[in-house]
């Protein structure tokens, strides 16, 4: 499987995203108006956008295309459901709730099959939750010293108002679908849509 190894920083940076965003606390101590004299065309704004939503979620081309396809077929605006379809993958979902430090971490520890949905183990970071699953650790997991210092580096993390997390029982309830202002970063998605729409 294609991963991508580009320094979270370096790409922070390109695409002007906070590193936390990312769950890195580390601030890029280069200049951040080096670029700003080019002009950007059109095109080149509507990809930037794209690019800094798969960068965020850890997704290439061909899985995100497909879920930009899902999105239109859905009922409102294709830039509104795309955001909610990556907000409710699993690994986002375990990133969400402080279970990892990163995003690719989480989904590292998805695959690992360390978390449980409903009470049944799930290993498929790509997997989409609903309103009223409950995403849990699995109990051996619970235990383990990684998880334990995992949960203490993120303890300041602010959790989503859709998502209802108990920090002592390590689990987390989606009580609505994820929205727009739900996020913690600026995106303009009606330009993906147009991007992909030409």
């Amino acid at each position: 499987m294609a991963v991508n190894r580009e320094p979270i920083l370096k790409r922070c940076k390109a695409l002007g995203i906070s590193p936390m965003v990312m769950g890195v606390a580390k601030e890029t101590k280069r200049d951040p108006n080096a670029n700003k004299r080019r002009k950007v065309s059109e095109y080149g704004l509507q990809l930037k956008e794209k690019q800094k939503l798969k960068f965020i979620y850890g997704m290439l081309e061909k899985p995100f295309f497909h879920y930009f396809e899902l999105a239109q077929k859905m009922e409102g605006q294709a830039g509104a459901n795309l955001i909610t379809l990556l907000e409710s993958r699993l690994d986002n979902i375990a990133f969400r709730m402080g279970m990892a430090m990163t995003r690719r971490e989480a989904r590292q520890l998805v695959v690992h099959g360390h978390f449980l949905v409903n009470g049944k183990r799930v290993d498929i970071p790509s997997y989409r939750v609903r309103v009223g699953d409950v995403i849990s650790l699995k109990e051996n997991s619970k235990k383990s010293e990684k998880f334990k210092q995992i949960i203490e580096a993120t303890a300041g993390r602010t959790t989503p108002t859709w998502l209802d997390v108990d920090k002592e029982k390590q689990t987390a309830k989606v009580t609505r679908l994820p929205v727009k202002e739900d996020l913690d970063y600026e995106i303009e998605e009606h330009l993906i849509v147009e991007l992909y729409s030409k």
